[in-house]
């Protein structure tokens, strides 16, 4: 630890006259979420939460002045998986309502953006509210992204690196998150067991129901993995490899400190009073501050 609070980007290892440092210099914290779950036999019930993270950190190492990487949200939205073993299930009500609490922290101390990067699919439409409300009920701005999302910054790379057919491809356990973890922690791979595996709907060729990480039909009907997976791997994972594992870790990386800076340069949105006859009353849900005057 250098004793520079610009120059540490893990939040966990400040102080709080550190931490105080940070806010007024206007740092953007990262908040990581994951999952425990299910990637089929082949790759640990980690992936999501290493992913996430492993980005985030390596963006805050690169760009110190303007990030601050919280300890990731391990634990996610994963009630659909709960027929594979090992996958740790947290109510969506109280995931939303964790994360929440963590921003709103944040918030009250001071920080005036914060961006929530995702490693795992489901918590999406749950960090989606997260964001609206702490957007709503507090001062801050609060982003929300998988950083697979970062990757389509750059509309050729997808062309360029992907080699698995479109949709099912790349969906779980598959080419993109395996390399992923390939380049990050070979050893705990079970390279030996890795196989191909089908989303059962998807072979349908139904114009209006299929899923991809990179795009889904008109229609989405979540149900059980098991009930479309038989091994819960989603997707081409023998096209996987460590090099296109780095290839893709690094254009992450890039485009979320690209996004950082442009993010960190933008002045906050002002929130404008449109009604006749002012309000009486603060606004009837949420904590947020009301632009009314009490009377």
């Amino acid at each position: 630890m250098s004793g520079d609070p610009l120059k540490e980007h893990r939040y966990e290892k400040l102080t709080w006259e550190e931490i105080a440092a940070c806010i007024e210099a206007g740092k953007i914290p990262i908040i990581p979420t994951g999952a425990v779950e299910q990637h089929g036999p082949h790759l640990p019930l980690d992936v999501d939460m290493l992913l996430s993270t492993s980005v985030a950190l390596e963006a805050g190492r690169r760009n110190p002045t303007r990030i601050l990487v919280l300890p990731s949200v391990s634990y996610g939205y994963t009630g659909h998986v709960m027929d594979f073993p090992g996958t740790i299930n947290i109510h969506y009500s109280h995931f939303i309502e964790h994360v929440l609490d963590i921003c709103k922290s944040l918030a009250y101390h001071g920080f005036k953006k914060m961006l929530l990067l995702n490693g795992h699919g489901s918590n999406m439409p749950n960090l989606d509210l997260v964001a609206r409300r702490c957007n709503l009920e507090t001062d801050a701005e609060c982003g929300y992204a998988g950083w697979w999302s970062f990757l389509r910054a750059n509309p050729k790379f997808i062309a360029e690196w992907r080699e698995s057919a479109f949709p099912g491809g790349i969906a779980h356990a598959c080419e993109l998150e395996t390399s992923m973890y390939l380049h990050i922690a070979p050893e705990d791979v079970r390279q030996d067991k890795i196989r191909n595996g089908t989303i059962s709907f998807n072979e349908d060729q139904s114009k209006f129901r299929y899923v991809d990480l990179y795009g889904s039909g008109p229609v989405e009907v979540t149900s059980w993995t098991s009930s479309y997976s038989e091994s819960g791997v989603l997707g081409e994972a023998e096209l996987a490899t460590a090099e296109k594992g780095k290839a893709a870790f690094e254009e992450a990386v890039t485009r979320l400190c690209e996004f950082i800076d442009e993010w960190w340069a933008k002045p906050a949105p002002t929130r404008k009073e449109n009604h006749a006859v002012e309000p009486t009353m603060p606004m009837p849900w949420g904590q947020g501050k009301s632009l009314a005057k009490r009377k």
